[in-house]
């Protein structure tokens, strides 16, 4: 597991255009039990693009318990690896720092009535 202090990253400009499509990708990405993309949730950590187009994630769930733990990181991967300009793709699971409510965007907390 890794530890992350950051949230997502923002890549240098030769990879923006990269980022910017795993982004998009990410927002088609849900957890069945909560209407709101992965991205809006706050479950993405990290998201580092290298020069030859290699991406790696980090990312949570909402809990360890989570049902889909074993299906929506792989489906994260697979979605990201087929993004035009990806070379490959990593997804990986932290847990650190946990995964609270105050990590969603407004937009999301607004979608799901907490604001």
């Amino acid at each position: 597991m890794t530890t992350m202090t950051e949230t997502t990253q923002t890549p240098a400009a030769p990879n923006q255009e990269v980022h910017d499509l795993v982004v998009d990708v990410l927002r088609t990405c849900y957890d069945p039990e909560i209407p709101v993309d992965i991205y809006e949730l706050g479950l993405v950590y990290r998201i580092d693009v290298d020069d030859g187009g290699k991406v790696e994630v980090d990312m949570t769930l909402t809990s360890p318990a989570c049902p889909v733990a074993g299906t929506l990181p792989p489906e994260v991967e697979q979605k990201i690896s087929r993004v035009d300009g990806v070379a490959g793709a990593r997804v990986d699971v932290v847990w650190d720092p946990p995964w609270t409510p105050d990590r969603m965007t407004d937009a999301a907390k607004l979608r799901l009535g907490l604001l």
